[in-house]
This record gives structure tokens, C-alpha cells and sequence, in this order.
């Protein structure tokens, strides 16, 4: 018995790695989130399909009740896969997966994936580090656990680079807090459903970006490596 989380990517199948492809092959059971590609799928041709997809505020399964499934499938099965958006342990909850199946004796391995945070501003040519202008980054999600007894995202807002993930529902809130710290000017791009045929690519300032049209799933980079990508699409 050994369940693996596996990094489903950032959403174009062909980004997902060669060792996540030969585990999906030999997998009997496949538990899988709204954000792994369905294509991506079609490697696991003889599992059995589970869909625990989360989406802002529409949680098709609760995280306890995840772990539940994980742990029965995981007693039952020889080799189970975690199919997850991105990489297991970047907001992913892969942490907190893992814990639950060791606290039952279930072997765990894991398989790294492309973390959109990273993929999807590479995809475009947007370099989240650039000598002589951002020595550094970080990557905050934007939206945290309501379920929480305290707030525990702390932002580093002297990072170079902010990439922020699952923002969009508190886009205006964060902006807003980010200018107590950063010029209004500061350039932002928001990539919406990256690396997929239908990316949108939408770029404002700290001041204006919420005055424009941003659907999720999208990512939001801040900061003046934005600058070199627009001067790379000129």
C-alpha cells in the first residue's frame, strides 16, 4: 500500500513530469482536484476515478473528508495517486495529506510538480527574478482558510516579486494593502488560467488593476519584472 501526491503542473498536460506519467500508469485508484488537467487523466487507464475539487466558495469535498478517503482508499489499495493542481506542498494541502496517511501507518511518496506560481509567468516570458531589478520573491496565497482560528499568511512585502495565488475573490483588499507599502505605480500583470488555451493576460498598477475585467483561476505578479515582460512584447 503506498499513496503518492503527485504535482499535476500548472495546467498545459504537457508540463506534468515523466515520473508523474509512470506513477499514473501503474495507479489503481486516482483522487484528483479541479485543477489537475483531465487530460492528464488518460495516463491511468486502468485506475478507478475519485474527484475532490475545490473551488472559491463551492467545496465539492471538505478537507477532513479528503484525508478520510485518502486513508480508506490508501488500506484498500496497492497504489493510490493524489492528483493535485501545481505542486503538493505550494497551497496545495499536501502537508497536511501526508500527516493524516503516516498517523495510520499508510506509506506516502511524492512526486514534485510545476507550481503555477512559477510556470505560468514562465510560460509568458515573464522572469519572476531579473538581475539589477528583482533580487527576490515570494509567493502568498490571497485567499486563506475562513475555517482558521487566526490569520497566518504574513506577507514580505520588501520582496522584490509578490506572486499571489487564489486572490482574485480579495483582489481590491490586497492591492489596497499593498500600496500602504509600495507606490501605487508598482506594475501588475494577472494571469488568468495560465499556461492553458485560454490564458488571458491582463496588466494595470497596484492603483487600477482592479478596475479591470479578472475571472479566477489567476494568478497576480507585482512588481517591475512586469516591466521587462511588457518590453519583451513590444
Amino acid at each position: 500500500m503506498v499513496v503518492y501526491l503527485v504535482g499535476a503542473g500548472p495546467g498545459d498536460p504537457e508540463l506534468i513530469t515523466l515520473k508523474a506519467i509512470n506513477v499514473l500508469k501503474k495507479a489503481d485508484m486516482v483522487i484528483y482536484d479541479r485543477l489537475a488537467n483531465d487530460e492528464i487523466l488518460k495516463y491511468a487507464k486502468d485506475a478507478e476515478f475519485i474527484y475532490v475539487g475545490k473551488k472559491a466558495g463551492s467545496h465539492y469535498k471538505r478537507q477532513d473528508e479528503i484525508n478520510q478517503i485518502l486513508i480508506e482508499e490508501g488500506r484498500k489499495k496497492d497504489v493510490v495517486v493524489r492528483l493535485k493542481g501545481g505542486d503538493p506542498f505550494v497551497f496545495g494541502r499536501g502537508g497536511e495529506e501526508m500527516l493524516a496517511l503516516l498517523e495510520e501507518g499508510i506509506d506516502v511518496e511524492f512526486v514534485p510538480g510545476l507550481t503555477s506560481a512559477i510556470g505560468a509567468p514562465t510560460s509568458v516570458g515573464l522572469p519572476v527574478t531579473h538581475r539589477g531589478i528583482a533580487t527576490s520573491f515570494t509567493i502568498v496565497t490571497g485567499h486563506e482558510d475562513p475555517t482558521k482560528a487566526k490569520k497566518q499568511v504574513k506577507w514580505n512585502f520588501n520582496a522584490d516579486t509578490i506572486i499571489i495565488l487564489m486572490g482574485v475573490g480579495r483582489l481590491e483588499e490586497n492591492m489596497r494593502e499593498l500600496m500602504k507599502y509600495k507606490d501605487p505605480k508598482t506594475p501588475v500583470c494577472v494571469i488568468e488560467n495560465g499556461t492553458m488555451p485560454d490564458q488571458r493576460i491582463i496588466t494595470g498598477t497596484l492603483e487600477n488593476i482592479t478596475e479591470k475585467d479578472i475571472r479566477p483561476p489567476a494568478l497576480v505578479i507585482v512588481g517591475h519584472v512586469v516591466d521587462i515582460f511588457k518590453k519583451a512584447k513590444l
